[in-house]
């Protein structure tokens, strides 16, 4: 398939969004020599006014905010829909009905992208993943002569990096199961592939839990027999899920000498994202030493059980990316050991959006390991309530506050020296904050107000 033109075309961009892909895509097109962009979010101006302001001002570009149109999918030469717009949109449908091709960013960066690529995804950890397969290949690389790029599900357009790319360079993605969904018209996947796992997630936006996995398949789905897919050793779904493929399959287990030290800086839930991450950038010829010297300074990613500050012996960490009950439980049990050990318990912040989640074992692990649970509002947080109480867990101990600040305010009030405030919510942003990344900053400045 050959990478197509957009000179002289007349392009909607369908979702402009927040998170950078929108507006990589805009001045992709703008660089491409787009004839016209229109660009169409459902969002209103002022939402999108910090998105906005990166772009310049050009007769090119045409903003219809706060609606779609029709006839903005009827008229035009090509549409380039925003991953998180699910394919059957009847918008898209009608663009199909007129013949107008759909992409989304990935899907053009795939058809273009002159390197090979290693793509990461999985329901929890595959950021993680990423990030070290990334740096273990930046470290191993610098004699080569080969450059290393990052992009996908990482707050910036895969787009921006397209035109400094070499053949000989490595390009890793991160991918979503929303940006995956759309590789299936292309029938495309990645050279190299690492699934991490699949847990419930995004339920919200896919029709069921097959859905998600199908997406999240994609990632090996269409590879040859000459690729390779990575996956931890001993994970029954994704072996059942990866019955078939086509490509060399990998059974990853972390190496023992590692153990203790991702447990120690990282915690036990991501030792087989180490794994898959040492066993890609060995199977690529990465030095020993490169892979040694960059995990025994790797302590975790931002925003994922980051420690941010010490008041009092309390301890603040901010883990705002656990969007999913599993991952809040993984938090808890991490940091519940934690704070043992120094004489004290989790006060734990937690709620949000609902991406149709069941928290009972959420519930069960917040009774072992917290003792007070303070809930911001939303549709996931009715559901916590409910199965906390069904747990028993003491009602005197559980708090719905409206606002972040409250809600710091209000743990660091309840703790004492040796506990942890550990915000984990296991629910999506949405209501009051414009994302996890905003609610984590809003955490921070909370925390900063303490002092």
């Amino acid at each position: 398939m050959q990478p197509r033109t957009f000179r002289n075309q007349r392009v909607t961009v369908m979702g402009l969004g927040l998170h950078g892909g929108g507006l990589g895509t805009v001045r992709f097109l703008l660089r491409e020599g787009a004839k016209e962009i229109l660009v169409t979010d459902l969002r209103t101006k002022k939402v999108l006014q910090p998105t906005i302001s990166q772009l310049p001002r050009s007769k090119r570009i045409r903003y219809i905010l706060g609606k779609h149109r029709l006839q903005d999918f009827t008229y035009k030469d090509a549409i380039i829909k925003n991953p998180s717009v699910r394919p059957d949109s009847p918008y898209l449908a009608n663009a199909r009905l007129h013949k107008i091709p759909v992409v989304n960013d990935v899907g053009i960066f795939f058809i273009a992208c002159p390197a090979p690529i290693i793509g990461i995804t999985g329901t929890r950890a595959k950021s993680t993943t990423a990030h070290l397969i990334a740096e273990f290949l930046k470290r191993g690389a610098k004699r080569s002569g080969k450059r290393v790029w990052f992009g996908g599900n990482i707050r910036r357009s895969v787009l921006e990096m397209l035109p400094r790319i070499r053949s000989g360079d490595y390009v890793i993605l991160e991918l979503s199961s929303f940006q995956l969904m759309d590789m299936q018209s292309l029938k495309k996947s990645p050279e190299i592939s690492v699934l991490t796992n699949i847990l419930n997630d995004h339920l919200n936006w896919h029709k069921n839990a097959a859905e998600y996995a199908l997406a999240k398949s994609y990632i090996f789905r269409f590879q040859k027999s000459s690729d390779h897919l990575f996956i931890p050793a001993g994970d029954r779904v994704l072996a059942k899920l990866t019955e078939g493929a086509a490509s060399q399959i990998h059974h990853v287990i972390l190496p023992q000498k590692y153990r203790n030290r991702v447990v120690k800086n990282i915690g036990s839930h991501y030792i087989s994202a180490v794994g898959l991450a040492i066993a890609v950038a060995r199977h690529l010829g990465i030095p020993q030493s490169a892979i040694d010297k960059t995990l025994s300074s790797f302590h975790g990613l931002p925003s994922r059980g980051e420690k941010i500050l010490t008041l009092r012996g309390v301890d603040f960490v901010n883990d705002t990316t656990a969007t999913i009950p599993d991952a809040s439980i993984a938090a808890l049990r991490r940091f519940g050991r934690v704070a043992k050990k120094r004489g004290g318990r989790v006060i734990m912040i937690a709620g949000g959006s609902d991406k149709h989640l069941n928290f009972h074992h959420f519930a069960l692990e917040a009774e072992h390991f917290a003792k007070a649970i303070i809930l911001l509002p939303g549709t996931a947080t009715d559901k916590m309530k409910k199965e906390l109480k069904q747990v028993k867990f003491p009602r005197a101990a559980i708090q719905l506050l409206p606002s972040m600040a409250d809600a710091v305010r209000t743990a660091y009030e309840r703790s004492r020296s040796g506990d942890i405030v550990l915000l984990s919510p296991g629910a999506a942003s949405f209501g009051l904050f414009n994302n996890e990344f905003h609610r984590g900053a809003e955490f921070i400045k909370s925390i900063k107000k303490l002092k």
